[in-house]
């Protein structure tokens, strides 16, 4: 009998990567599709939902196509996602509305309190202290999943009444595969809908669905995390060339699957991944939450379990936005990327021209906003310390130190919230295919770092990993302890003192430059 084979969808901000992954843990299949995010006035970020849906069925069918694919062994699907989006459905499943991303301003309170139809006092002290006490989150920032939906009720009141339901990516996905549009307690955690004291735990809390303020038929069907939602439709099946009785189940989002990969769930390590963002993600004993740093646990797919989600903010896409705006910009300086030329490798080796400290200059990634530990959606970044012996090495490097700084300032905070020290990080993610800034990592972290082998797709095999333990046919806990580890980086202690000072002039640039950041915001 062949090997039962998993395929899975892992939805990113910039596209779907696919894996087929066989039931003692390997990728035997993959493909990445990629999705524009388009921008707009008032802070929109939107995605055409149906485009998300045609990119992963051309991923899927590419990652079928390798020739050690069974297609015939497939016996289910199941996907992750990024979180705090909303894709707008009708009946069946097939978008009314762009997909509304995480990155869109529109939806922070004072905005809505501005719209007809929305309470101009918003949320009241009561419901806030409610969420917070059940759920673990109140809705009070833009890009969440429920402020979108209020956005959307209140600024497109034409599209929210064609809306059957409101669906997280990884849901919306789940639903196209089935046609039944469900959410678990890990999926739908943005929208704020379950009781999170208890894990696992299935079912809307009536208290947040009626702070919610959106219509409870428009809530998605509540159903138990890896739950079994329905088998693959027969058009989709025949297309892709798989089994039509391949099951589906409910998936989780992409900060869960990561820390299923990481085997973050145990021990006393970390997750760290570095892919459009920056995350730490490691267990916690109970639901807890501490609004002035940012942090906060969510549900583990797996067992009783917490997880702590301490998002970092801009990460590897500072790379991409400083490959594509300032080194091989489309513009009048005819400087665009010669044929053939990998941008990454060129990147990296740049980068490694450069000497620890990067000759002085200082990145600050909070070019949309900062994160945990200090969140400011109007805060901004850039390069600091810019001299005329000033070399484009040296920007490549701070662009690698100023995200591991700003992991830096987060790591004593992540310390103290779960009360242990951390072992070392276990490193996957976009950022992770590079030996330099793994380096980096170890050198700034201060910490061990531990290379995951193929961490483009650790969140690929973390969501098989827990639908493989789901469905009895493997344990996710032995599959993550054999995760292949590519390399072990220890710090340098020769940069210690560097990366110490480096640190206290990197947390103090922050506070230094709000005032600034916020002045320019107003001008823009």
């Amino acid at each position: 009998m062949n090997d039962p084979l998993v395929l899975t969808i892992d939805l990113g901000t910039s596209g779907p990567k696919v894996a087929v992954v066989t039931g003692s843990g390997r990728i035997v299949g993959s493909a990445r599709a990629s999705v524009e995010t388009t921008f707009g006035s008032g802070g929109a970020a939107e995605q055409d939902a149906e485009a998300v849906w045609s990119a992963t069925l051309a991923a899927a069918s590419k990652a079928l196509d390798d020739p050690r694919v069974d297609r015939g062994s497939v016996i289910a699907v199941a996907a992750s996602a990024q979180y705090s989006s909303i894709v707008p459905v009708g009946v069946d499943a097939t978008p009314t509305g762009p997909m509304v991303t995480w990155m869109d301003q529109r939806g922070s309170p004072k905005r809505l309190r501005r719209l007809p139809g929305h309470p101009t006092l918003g949320d009241s002290p009561i419901a806030l202290a409610n969420y917070l006490r059940i759920h673990g989150l109140a809705p009070i920032s833009s890009g969440m999943s429920l402020n979108h939906m209020r956005w959307v009720k209140a600024a497109r009141p034409d599209l929210y009444e064609r809306t059957e339901t409101f669906l997280e990516p990884v849901d919306y996905i789940s639903a196209r595969f089935t046609g039944r549009r469900t959410a678990s307690q890990c999926t739908s955690f943005m929208q704020m809908l379950a009781d999170n004291r208890k894990v696992p735990n299935a079912g809307w809390h009536p208290d947040l669905v009626r702070a919610s303020m959106i219509d409870r038929s428009k809530l998605p069907e509540p159903v138990a995390t890896g739950e079994v939602i329905g088998t693959v439709l027969p058009d989709i099946a025949a297309k892709l060339g798989i089994p039509s009785n391949a099951e589906v189940l409910s998936g989780i989002n992409d900060t869960q699957a990561g820390a299923v990969a990481a085997g973050a769930f145990r021990g006393d390590h970390a997750g760290l991944a570095v892919g459009t963002t920056a995350v730490i993600v490691t267990h916690a004993v109970a639901k807890k939450v501490d609004p002035i740093r940012s942090m906060f646990t969510m549900p583990s797919p797996l067992g009783d379990r917490h997880l702590l989600s301490a998002e970092n903010g801009v990460a590897g896409v500072a790379v991409d936005h400083f490959l594509g705006h300032h080194v091989y910009p489309e513009d009048p300086f005819e400087t665009s990327q010669p044929d053939g030329l990998d941008t990454y490798e060129a990147f990296e080796a740049a980068a490694s021209a450069a000497t620890p400290g990067a000759g002085g200059v200082l990145f600050l990634p909070w070019l949309h906003g900062s994160l945990a530990p200090r969140a400011d959606g109007r805060m901004r970044g850039g390069f600091v310390g810019i001299g005329l012996d000033t070399t484009r090495q040296d920007l490549a490097r701070a662009v690698l130190e100023g995200v591991a700084l700003n992991l830096r300032w987060l790591q004593d905070p992540v310390e103290r919230f779960v009360g242990r020290k951390l072992s070392h990080h276990l490193f996957y993610g976009g950022g992770a295919t590079s030996d330099l800034w793994s380096q980096v990592m170890a050198d700034v972290l201060d910490k061990p770092v531990h290379q995951m082998a193929d961490p483009g797709f650790a969140v690929s095999l973390g969501t098989a990993f827990f639908a493989l333990d789901r469905l009895g046919i493997s344990s996710a806990e032995e599959l993550s302890a054999d995760v292949a580890v590519k390399a072990v980086y220890e710090p340098n202690r020769v940069h210690r003192g560097l990366y110490d000072d480096l640190a206290d002039t990197f947390t103090d640039a922050f506070g230094r430059t709000r005032p600034l950041f916020r002045r320019l915001g107003r001008s823009r």
